[in-house]
């Protein structure tokens, strides 16, 4: 008797800890909106859930494009100091500083005169609220190249190069990041 009442007490306070019964929310993304971007090998690729509608994607997806954008940028703006390729002339005449007398890597950002970043600041604030305005998602600002993203004649080439955009800026963001950490490390991974 004793035992029975208390497998029963057992049973009742194991109770307590079961899981209760909830509806299930879809979550799933329209498959269309994913397409681009979703590229083997991982394919939609959101290990920690982050993403749960159509419109937290479409904002975290136009921001992976536009730190794509201003990654490769760095890029290249990488390869042109590190090849020792400078303007001629004067970056501030009234300190006597040289382009050629930039540092390379993130050190060089330091050596322009707060005058010069102001400048550059108040350029990327016009930029972005003027032509490239964060509201606007899709990432077409309506350049056209001639033939090379005429989208509205050769459609299949839309996907192609959007895949390819996102995909040469994710590997610019890693790119850029591993420049600045190898140079905070002391250890050029730029050969000279």
């Amino acid at each position: 008797m004793k035992s029975v009442v208390a497998f029963l007490a057992l049973a009742a306070s194991a109770a307590a800890f079961a899981p209760a019964a909830k509806e299930s929310v879809s979550t799933a993304l329209n498959v269309e909106s994913t397409e681009i971007g979703a590229t083997a090998p991982l394919g939609f690729f959101d290990p920690l859930g982050y993403i749960t509608d159509e419109s937290k994607f479409e904002r975290y997806r136009a921001v992976e494009r536009k730190h794509g954008r201003v990654a490769m940028m760095a890029m290249l703006g990488t390869f042109v100091h590190n090849n020792k390729w400078t303007f001629d002339g004067y970056l501030s005449p009234s300190a006597g500083l040289k382009f050629s007398d930039i540092d390379n890597g993130i050190g060089g950002l330091f050596q322009v005169p707060p005058a010069g970043l102001l400048q550059i600041l108040i350029f990327m604030g016009f930029v972005e609220l003027t032509w490239w305005p964060a509201t606007k998602l899709d990432g077409d600002y309506g350049v056209r190249l001639g033939k090379i993203n005429n989208w509205e004649q050769e459609p299949a080439k839309e996907l192609r190069q959007k895949n390819a955009e996102l995909n040469n800026g994710r590997a610019a963001m890693m790119g850029i990041l591993a420049l600045m950490v190898h140079e905070k490390l002391g250890v050029s991974l730029i050969p000279n």
